[in-house]
């Protein structure tokens, strides 16, 4: 069990591996000279991307030398350990590409319970394009930080009925059976965008958004998320509401409306019962 002293010295870490990357990726945004190649999984991958995974791992090597580390692009060293860093050193390559701000650096500091559980502890998700920074640690609630400067708790909204509801996706591939229920879905919210990515699931720990989601995620994209959105006060769990970010896929709601929106992502699976 983590003491809220270690906590504490963890998220002050998460930051300083928050800036490494920062300084990084800032740099290398726009570069004329910037090189992309394509992984096996047909996803592309930059120069940036390995140069802040790399950054990220040489401090905690340095500075948690006892912990393991699960990052996107240079894979799992000490799986086994009571704690592992989670890292996506870009979360929206994509988009960090070509050119569109909306990309972040996602840590996370996961804890190995003695029952088996799995719990994060730590998140920090750094978007400096859009000169915000969000953060949370286990019980002390959720933050955004804007232009270095402004630091501000964050909380979900009270909103109760998906006609009231705003909602984000990341696109409308990779949702296979569930895509009908998915566009009904859409089609009984007040309002519905694509932001995609980190964003969505930030804009609903900061009460912007009701709902977040996305059909298909690996861990390193879910785990800063997950307790940022948890410690707003929302609820984190895959479409089938398994809590928590190892189930495949993200789905944030601001709580009110968890159930609602899992319940209407089966609809497909209840058909088929029913049958």
């Amino acid at each position: 069990m983590s003491s809220s002293n270690s906590i504490g010295e963890d998220l002050t870490l998460a930051h300083r591996l928050a800036d490494a990357a920062d300084a990084i990726t800032l740099k290398r945004y726009q570069a004329l000279d910037l090189a992309v190649s394509t992984k096996p999984d047909k996803t592309p991958v930059t120069d940036a991307d390995k140069s802040a995974e790399e950054a990220i791992r040489a401090l905690l090597h340095a500075h948690r030398p006892n912990d393991g580390i699960v990052g996107e692009e240079f894979g799992n060293e000490g799986l086994e350990k009571n704690r592992y860093w989670v890292i996506d050193p870009i979360d929206g390559t994509k988009n960090f590409l070509r050119g569109v701000p909306t990309w972040a650096t996602l840590i996370g500091l996961v804890e190995r319970l003695e029952d088996g559980r799995q719990r994060t502890i730590v998140s920090v998700v750094s978007a400096p394009a859009l000169f915000r920074r969000w953060s949370a640690h286990l019980g002390g609630g959720a933050f955004v930080t804007l232009n270095h400067e402004t630091t501000r708790r964050i909380h979900v909204s009270d909103v109760s009925r998906i006609e009231d509801a705003s909602i984000s996706y990341s696109d409308f591939s990779g949702w296979g059976e569930m895509l009908e229920p998915f566009h009904d879905l859409l089609g009984k919210a007040w309002r519905t965008r694509g932001y995609g990515d980190f964003w969505s699931h930030m804009l609903v720990a900061e009460g912007a958004l009701e709902v977040a989601i996305e059909p298909e995620l690996a861990l390193w994209d879910m785990v800063a998320l997950d307790l940022i959105v948890t410690e707003a006060g929302g609820v984190f769990s895959n479409t089938k509401g398994e809590i928590g970010p190892h189930g495949g896929n993200g789905v944030s709601t601001n709580a009110a409306l968890h159930q609602y929106v899992i319940s209407s992502l089966g609809a497909s699976e209840n058909k088929s019962e029913s049958k």
